[in-house]
């Protein structure tokens, strides 16, 4: 299942959900609110869930093997698939979150009630029941992905497709040259304008359905509080970080002053977002070695390094193994090594966006990557990795269990390696 990962539908990014999500999305034919408009009881709940959770151990595994295989081959058929399955899924999913809502007020023991809240929160973007609108919100959601994943801009007389764009991001030091690739990546979202808006319009009138004011509202209610409780936790988490983040934003505009001049980095202005590294300025290690104090430690070129030592893609995976298996975990499976998707192949399209899967909730767990030889993708590989381990930790629990207690703690799993592992030489 997915991490790097939000859950699947959410950004219409283009992987697979979280294992709650996934399941969720995979969801199941439930059984129908009854007629009779007689009290839920305790053993209603119970029966309820049973069903549930049997369903979703074979949808469940359907829908991610449809997903896995649009995600590696991006063309006509697997998108149709792929849409089909979201449709499918998105109505099953929307209906368990409608039915698990009935019982609020039955007295059920603690680990049925999380059960039952994890399925009323289990749809990333929820549709509503009316006709059609499932269908519609899956087409735009599979459209969206595959416009991501394969579009591509040109440079200098060349076609680059979008994993490539990072790269470059990372190594181009001319600012004109990376607000072109910015530039132009960031055009090729105009498509997607129309299409996103009205995907969040369905999706907005599918939550106030399962009873919110708005998909924002449903997301922040996932982590074990109120919506309310949530946005002040994250306001007050920001307050502690912020000085901080204030005076590293104005030690890497003055380097970056320094080295690019007042007319592309002028010290009474946001930095550029082309500027620091990433396509979406989300990580600015890259710029460390244009911002670094003079005789400070220059740090470990481990891309430099790794080419040195004449590492490949599947040996930056074993490495990444390693790591794990140094703390006690078992090895991957054989089928991990026959079955990820760990470079990107040349006569195809597919989604390079990476990500952890756990196909069947047991042992079938695999990585997506299109791999470059890099210290970027090198932490990307421990992350990934992480993910599937953990995922390997809690197969044994009921289908609505396996999964971390949220997805921000499914990612600080997946983060916890990134700076604990070394190539060898």
């Amino acid at each position: 299942m997915f991490f790097t990962r939000c859950k699947l539908a959410r950004f219409a990014l283009p992987a697979p959900a979280s294992a709650l999500g996934v399941l969720l999305l995979a969801g199941c034919s439930g059984p129908q609110t009854p007629a009779a408009a007689t009290a839920p009881t305790p053993a209603d709940a119970a029966a309820f869930i049973a069903k549930a959770e049997e369903e979703l151990r074979t949808v469940g595994e359907e829908a991610e093997r449809t997903n896995w295989v649009y995600n590696t081959y991006i063309n006509y058929d697997t998108e149709w698939l792929a849409a089909k399955m979201r449709e499918r899924t998105t109505e099953l999913g929307v209906r368990y979150a409608a039915e698990a809502r009935k019982y609020d007020g039955v007295d059920v023991p603690s680990d049925q009630r999380r059960k039952l809240d994890f399925m009323k929160l289990g749809v990333t973007l929820p549709a509503p029941l009316k006709a059609g609108a499932a269908r519609e919100l899956a087409e735009i959601t599979t459209r969206l992905s595959s416009r991501y994943s394969t579009g591509k801009i040109e440079i200098d007389g060349r076609t680059v497709p979008q994993n490539e764009t990072e790269v470059l991001m990372r190594t181009l030091a001319d600012p004109a040259k990376l607000a072109e690739v910015w530039t132009k990546w960031h055009d090729t979202a105009a498509a997607s304008k129309a299409d996103y808006a009205r995907m969040i319009e369905i999706a907005n009138e599918g939550a106030r359905d399962l009873g919110y004011q708005d998909v924002g509202v449903m997301w922040r209610s996932d982590y074990d509080m109120t919506a309310e409780e949530f946005a002040a936790e994250v306001d007050r988490l920001w307050g502690q970080v912020k000085p901080l983040y204030d005076s590293l934003h104005c030690f890497v505009r003055a380097g970056l002053n320094k080295k690019y001049g007042d007319a592309v980095v002028p010290l009474d202005q946001p930095i550029r977002a082309d500027l620091l590294g990433n396509m979406w300025a989300q990580e600015w290690g890259a710029v460390y070695p244009l911002v670094a104090p003079a005789g400070a430690d220059s740090g470990i070129d481990l891309t430099k390094l790794l080419t040195a030592a004449k590492y490949d893609a599947r040996r930056m995976v074993k490495t990444g193994e390693a790591f794990y298996t140094s703390l006690g975990f078992a090895p991957l499976p054989e089928t991990f090594w026959e079955r990820s998707l760990i470079v990107k192949p040349a006569d195809r399209e597919v989604v390079c966006h990476a990500s952890a899967w756990d196909l069947d909730n047991q042992a079938d767990v695999r990585i997506k990557m299109c791999t470059t030889v890099s210290a970027e993708d090198f932490g990307v590989v421990h992350h990934e990795l992480g993910h599937n381990f953990y995922q390997r930790a809690y197969r044994n629990q009921p289908p609505l269990f396996q999964s971390g207690a949220n997805d921000g703690f499914h990612e600080a799993i997946g983060d916890m390696s990134r700076c604990r592992s070394r190539p060898s030489t």
